[in-house]
Parts: structure tokens; C-alpha cells; sequence
């Protein structure tokens, strides 16, 4: 093979998708909160809104709302305008339909509606706005911290509430059991 025909080598990114483009840390200027302003964030919530929640049991908004009603505090309304119903409560169709003010807003949507969903936020009186794993933008962060919202981004409110209250494990719950001796497995 002559060297003409030698493709250049091409950056390894770890668990990138075949195709997908390296991710441009340099694109990131807003400056996340530390675990201590996150933590302040949860203590202080009273009520959590989740914009975007879903009855598709395999969706992580479904997975966050069974984990909050269950293992936290937080009074949780789920905020659909498709749904009448999940987990047995009712679904509200904007923030403002809400009968309390939210105290987190937690957003399971697009990437371009999350500038809108920041908005409403605002409107509604929220004291934190909060974008689950994966979820960025700026211009969302931009319109919550001017109105003196907290933000937080890409953070999964579940592992972070469990992270601060013990009761996360490696499979995302707490087995109660504390060891550094490896379970045997029965033949």
C-alpha cells in the first residue's frame, strides 16, 4: 500500500458514537455549580416541577418522578401537555397551570426548547432551574441566572439527591449492605 492512500490517523474519543464529531469542551463557558452549591439547591426545595415528565416507564423523566416520590422529600408535580395522568397524579400542562410555585424546575426536553422552558420558569417563580444528564444550554442558563434563578446542567436530580442522602450504589439504589468482600456467586 503506497503511503498516498494512508488516511490520517483520526482522534479516539471514549464512548463516542461511530461518526460523531469530538465534543468541544471550549464550546462551554458557563461555570457549573460545586457539589456544595448543588447540594444548598436540594436542601432548600420544597417542591420539584418535572417539565417534560413521561408515562413511558422506560423514560428517565418516569424513572427521576418514581425515584422522588418514593426516596426524597419533594412535593413532585409532572408538567405534560399530552398527559392527563402518571404515577396515579395528575399532569399539568405548563408551569403556570401548576397550583403551587416550583421550587426546582427539572427539564426532560429538546435542546431548543430549553431557552423557553427557562422563560417559563422564571414566569412561574421557580428558584432553580435544573437540565437532566445531557442536556446544555446556555442561553437557557443565560435567562434563569438573570431572573436569579439557580442553574444546574447536564445532572441527574435523582443522582445527585441520592449522591447527597447515601443512597447511591454503583446500579443507581442503595442495597443497605456496606462491604469490601465480593459476593460469591452460587454454582
Amino acid at each position: 500500500m503506497s503511503a498516498s492512500c494512508e488516511l490520517p490517523p483520526q482522534p479516539v474519543v471514549a464512548c463516542a458514537l461511530p461518526g460523531a464529531a469530538a465534543p468541544a469542551s471550549s464550546e462551554r463557558t458557563w461555570r457549573a455549580p460545586g457539589a456544595q452549591e448543588r447540594y444548598e439547591i436540594l436542601r432548600r426545595a420544597k417542591s420539584v416541577a418535572i417539565v417534560g415528565a413521561s408515562e413511558n416507564a422506560a423514560r428517565a423523566s418516569f424513572f427521576v418522578a418514581t425515584y422522588l416520590l418514593g426516596s426524597s422529600p419533594y412535593d413532585v408535580y409532572f408538567v405534560n401537555p399530552r398527559a392527563k395522568s402518571i404515577l396515579g397524579r395528575p399532569v399539568y400542562a405548563s408551569l403556570a397551570d401548576l397550583p403551587v410555585v416550583p421550587d426546582i424546575v427539572d427539564v426532560f426536553r429538546r435542546h431548543d426548547d430549553l431557552p423557553g422552558v427557562a422563560r417559563e420558569a422564571v414566569d412561574a417563580g421557580a428558584s432553580a432551574l435544573w437540565l437532566q444528564l445531557g442536556s446544555w444550554n446556555e442561553d437557557a442558563a443565560a435567562v434563569a441566572e438573570e431572573a436569579g434563578l439557580a442553574v444546574v446542567m447536564d445532572r441527574c436530580i435523582k443522582i445527585e439527591h441520592a449522591r447527597f442522602h447515601g443512597g447511591l450504589h454503583l446500579a443507581g439504589f442503595d442495597t443497605g449492605v456496606i462491604s469490601s468482600r465480593r459476593q460469591l456467586l452460587s454454582r
